[in-house]
C-alpha cells in the first residue's frame, strides 16, 4: 500500500480486512466515522468514503480487536475510552508507540501507560494490580494481498 492522503474504502478493506459493508455500517453507527463523509451527488449517488493514513493505522487495531472477537459495542467503547480518558487513538496503543500498549488476556482489554495498567472496559479510572505474564500484546497483522503480477515462466533447462 502506498502512503497518500486518504484511502478509499475499498482500499482500507484490502488493507484491514473490514468489509467495505462493515466501514459503512460502522460509519453510520457512529463507531468510526472516515475523514471524509459520502456525500450525495447531482445524479443521485454518493462519493466514496475517504479515510487519513491515521484512521488506516486505527482500523487495523480495531480490525485486530473484531478478530479476537471483541464486540461492536466494545469497540466503540475502547474508542471513547481512549479519546477521553487518555486522549489517544487506537494505533497510538501499539507497542511501537512506547507511550501506551494494548494489552489483552483473551476476555478483557487493558492499556498500560508506564507501569500502570487500566481496564477499558470495566474501570478505565482506576489503575490495577496485574500480572503482566497473563497479557499478551494486540499486535496487528499485515494482510496479505493477492500478487496481481504475471507470473513468469522459467526458461527450460
Amino acid at each position: 500500500m502506498q502512503l497518500k492522503g486518504s484511502y478509499s474504502a475499498r482500499e482500507v478493506s484490502a488493507f484491514t480486512g473490514l468489509s467495505a459493508r462493515q466501514l459503512q455500517w460502522w460509519d453510520t453507527h457512529a463507531v468510526f466515522p472516515p475523514a471524509v463523509a459520502p456525500k450525495r451527488t447531482a445524479a443521485g449517488g454518493f462519493t466514496e468514503r475517504r479515510y487519513s493514513p491515521l484512521d488506516t493505522l486505527d482500523l487495523l487495531v480495531l480490525a485486530e480487536l473484531r478478530r479476537r472477537k471483541y464486540s461492536v459495542d466494545d469497540i466503540r467503547r475502547i474508542i471513547q475510552v481512549l479519546r477521553t480518558r487518555f486522549a489517544a487513538r487506537p494505533h497510538e496503543t501499539l507497542e511501537q508507540s512506547g507511550r501506551m500498549t494494548l494489552l489483552t488476556d483473551g476476555a478483557e482489554i487493558f492499556v498500560r501507560v508506564g507501569d500502570r495498567y487500566f481496564n477499558l472496559l470495566r474501570d478505565p479510572e482506576q489503575p490495577l494490580l496485574v500480572g503482566e505474564e497473563r497479557l499478551r500484546g494486540v499486535r496487528v497483522k499485515r494482510r496479505k494481498t493477492k500478487d496481481t503480477r504475471p507470473k513468469q515462466k522459467r526458461a527450460a533447462p
